[in-house]
């Protein structure tokens, strides 16, 4: 049911911000000067306010968050301007705007539901009979003359599963796999980030497991075996290969396309088990960093935009200047040894990276 009042708010919210930005654009320089010191004048009394709790902090609508997501981008500094709300405020409406969008357009007829008639005799012939497969239970339906019965693979859906967990062997010879070649592995991965127009970009990621160090990445909006093909003959120039390469089962990494490049490099595919997202974990955890580290701090406007911000992430901070555990706190791409000093005695000089989100340093000789 759509909600006829609210849509109106909302169109109406947005044609007030439309005639606002034309009125602006015909104004004068010293008009606008003198609108914006008359509209600070009055902010300040009413931060002032909301300090003091005489008024409550205004709730706002979907134009207003729309109008900021859309601000993020196009201002340079736009979190000096906030007040009402926190930067991180803002991209989480982006992240929210982006669900929803995505919502909207999956929204597709697919196959036809079910009774609750039929889920409920599924649900009782499974209970009665817990070693039935899907098939059987399928078959049982027909032979009892159920016209509406559905296929077995719908069936799958309305009976819980119990996930085998991996046995104490299993565990121990991946750990003893990885342990003893972990410097002839590679493991990869996608993941997906959306844009601010809702674009979704995928990201591939190849990480060494002995120094932790990402040998390369590469943004596309239409992955493909080939293309995957491609990025791995460009992150071994001159044939340096791995003896190892981790993967999920990803259709992608599975084809058979993929599997004769690989066997043509000399590269052992190593598919990890369904829903075994530990047996990639360095993988799974370099991700998780760079969301937690870049992405969920800046929402990237495009593919080349967030390619610039990997590369300035990656290049100039991740493999050069950030520590890891899993190496004994060391750096994957070893640097120079500093002399020991004290820290009344050092001096260090920082690099900005990303607009100054992390820096760079290093020590000047005393």
């Amino acid at each position: 049911m759509i909600d006829f009042y609210a849509l109106g708010l909302y169109l109406r919210n947005w044609l007030l911000i439309i005639a606002c930005f034309f009125r602006t654009r015909l104004m004068s320089n010293f008009a606008k000067d003198m609108e914006i010191l008359a509209l600070r004048s009055q902010l300040s009394i009413t931060q002032q306010q909301i300090l003091n709790g005489k008024i409550s902090k205004p709730r706002f609508t979907p134009a207003f968050r729309q109008l900021w997501r859309l601000l993020s981008t196009l201002l340079p500094d736009w979190q000096s301007a906030l007040f009402l709300v926190k930067p991180e405020t803002v991209i989480g409406w982006h992240r929210k705007s982006f669900k929803f969008f995505w919502k909207l357009k999956s929204r597709k007829p697919g196959r036809p539901k079910i009774s609750p008639a039929t889920i409920a005799l599924i649900k009782r012939i499974h209970r009665e009979n817990l070693l039935l497969s899907p098939e059987k239970i399928h078959e049982q339906l027909v032979n009892l003359g159920i016209s509406d019965t559905p296929a077995p693979n719908t069936i799958a859906k309305y009976i819980p599963k119990s996930p085998k967990t991996p046995n104490g062997k299993q565990i121990l010879s991946w750990k003893t796999f990885l342990h003893n070649h972990r410097n002839n592995i590679w493991a990869m991965d996608f993941f997906v980030v959306p844009t601010l127009y809702f674009k979704m970009l995928y990201v591939l990621v190849i990480i060494s497991h002995d120094r932790r160090k990402i040998e390369h990445f590469a943004v596309t909006s239409n992955p493909s075996s080939a293309w995957v093909a491609q990025e791995i003959r460009e992150a071994t120039p001159y044939g340096a290969t791995p003896e190892y390469l981790i993967h999920d089962n990803d259709t992608i990494f599975t084809s058979s396309y993929f599997n004769q490049f690989l066997n043509n490099t000399n590269i052992k595919s190593k598919k990890t088990g369904y829903h075994c997202p530990w047996q990639n974990g360095i993988c799974e955890r370099v991700i998780g960093t760079l969301r937690r580290e870049l992405l969920y701090h800046i929402i990237p406007f495009n593919q080349r935009h967030l390619e610039s911000l990997l590369s300035g992430y990656i290049n100039k901070y991740y493999n050069p200047a950030r520590t890891h555990q899993g190496i004994e706190c060391q750096i994957p791409v070893p640097s120079i040894e500093w002399p020991v000093s004290s820290a009344a005695d050092t001096v260090l000089v920082s690099e900005p990276i990303l607009g100054g989100l992390y820096h760079n340093y290093k020590k000047l000789a005393a």
